[in-house]
C-alpha cells in the first residue's frame, strides 16, 4: 500500500520564522517537497510559556528537548523580562517566500502563547479580533486570504472551532488524530474538513529511554507503514474510509527542525523517499477527499505520550462514515 505523508510546519516564534522557515524552504526546494505552513504572526510572548511550569511533565520536556539551546535564551525571555517582539509584520520576506515558493500557507496564531494556554478563559470577541487581526496581516503580507488554520498546540474549544467554520477555510488541522474527519461541535456537524496530526512530534519522542538521533529515524520511518491510530498506546484503527493508501501527518517545528534538528529532518525525508513515500501537502488532501464520506467526529480532550498537559484528539465516529450533511 502506498504511503503518502503530509509535512506540517508550525512557526511559533520570532526565530523559527526568521532562521528556521528560510532553513526549511531551503531543504524543501533541494528535496522537491510541497509542505503546509503555519505562520504565527503577532507578537512572541514565548517567555510567559512558564505558566506551564505547573503542568505535569513540561519541566522534564523542557530538559529533554534542551530548550534553551533549541529556543534560545532571547526567545525563552520574550514578553517577561524582555519586550515581545512582533513576529511578522517586521518580517514579511519569510511567510512571503514561503507563498512564492508554492507551499500552501495558512494561519497558525496571532499571539501563540495566549492561544495555548488561556484559549478556553479568552472572550469570544477578543478571540475574534485576534484572529481577524492575524488573517488580515497574512492577507497584505501573502496576497491572498488564509485558506487554512492549525490550532497552536492542538488546543481547541467548540467556539475556536466555530470562529474558524465562520472563515470559510478550505480545511484546518487543529487535532490529533487518524484521518481527515468533519467535527461536530453541540451536537451539529461543522463542514471545515479537520486534517489531523497522525505521527508523534519530535520534542514528543526526544530523551525517550534509549532514543537517539539515529534510532528516532528508523522509529519514524517505522512508524510510516502502520495505518494512523490517536496514540501510540491505541490500537491501530482499520480505515474507515476506502483508501488506497494510507496517509499521515508529521508536524514539524521551524524552531527544531528547521535549526538543531535540520540534519536529522533531512536524513528522515531522505530515508522516506528512499523506501517509496509520496509527499503530499494538507490542501492537495483537502481537495482530494469527499466530505460527504468522511466520518462524524467529535474533538475531545486527552493526553499523548511525551507532551505535558492535554490536546485536542479525533474521537470515535458517531455515525457511520457514509452520510449527509445538514
Amino acid at each position: 500500500m502506498t504511503v503518502r505523508l503530509a509535512i506540517k510546519v508550525d512557526v511559533d516564534t520570532l526565530r523559527g520564522h526568521r532562521e528556521g522557515v528560510p532553513n526549511l524552504l531551503r531543504l524543501f526546494d533541494r528535496t522537491g517537497i510541497r509542505a503546509s505552513f503555519f505562520f504565527s504572526l503577532g507578537p512572541d510572548n514565548s517567555g510567559k510559556a512558564v505558566r506551564r511550569l505547573l503542568r505535569p511533565g513540561f519541566l522534564t520536556k523542557m530538559c529533554r528537548t534542551k530548550a534553551p539551546s533549541t529556543y534560545g535564551w532571547k526567545t525563552l525571555l520574550y514578553g517577561t523580562l524582555l519586550p515581545a517582539p512582533l513576529i511578522a509584520g517586521p518580517n514579511p520576506q519569510m511567510l512571503r517566500d514561503a507563498v512564492r515558493s508554492g507551499h500552501d500557507c495558512g494561519i497558525h496564531a496571532w499571539d501563540h502563547v495566549k492561544w495555548q494556554d488561556l484559549l478556553p478563559r479568552i472572550p469570544a470577541e477578543e478571540l475574534a479580533a485576534d484572529f481577524d487581526r492575524a488573517c488580515g496581516l497574512f492577507e497584505e503580507i501573502a496576497g491572498r486570504p488564509p485558506r487554512s488554520c492549525a490550532a497552536p498546540g492542538w488546543q481547541v474549544t467548540e467556539a475556536s472551532l466555530r470562529m474558524q467554520e465562520r472563515k470559510g477555510f478550505l480545511y484546518c488541522s487543529d487535532c490529533r488524530g487518524r484521518e481527515p474527519f468533519l467535527p461536530v461541535a453541540e451536537g451539529e456537524a461543522l463542514r471545515t474538513v479537520q486534517i489531523p496530526t497522525t505521527l508523534p512530534t519530535l520534542d514528543e519522542c526526544l530523551g525517550a529511554p534509549g532514543t537517539t538521533d539515529a534510532s528516532l529515524g528508523d522509529a519514524y520511518l517505522a512508524l510510516l507503514r502502520r495505518a494512523p491510530a490517536t496514540s501510540a498506546a491505541q490500537e491501530t484503527p482499520a480505515p474507515r474510509t476506502p483508501k488506497d493508501h494510507i496517509l499521515h501527518v508529521h508536524t514539524v517545528h521551524a524552531e527544531m527542525e528547521g535549526l538543531s534538528k535540520l540534519a536529522l529532518f533531512e536524513s528522515f525525508l531522505t530515508g522516506c523517499r528512499a523506501r517509496g513515500v509520496r509527499f503530499t501537502a494538507l490542501d492537495d488532501v483537502a481537495r482530494a477527499v469527499e466530505p460527504e464520506r468522511l466520518p462524524l467526529c467529535p474533538v475531545e480532550k486527552g493526553t499523548l505520550p511525551g507532551r505535558a498537559g492535554t490536546v485536542a484528539l479525533q474521537g470515535d465516529p458517531i455515525v457511520p462514515w457514509m452520510h449527509r450533511l445538514a
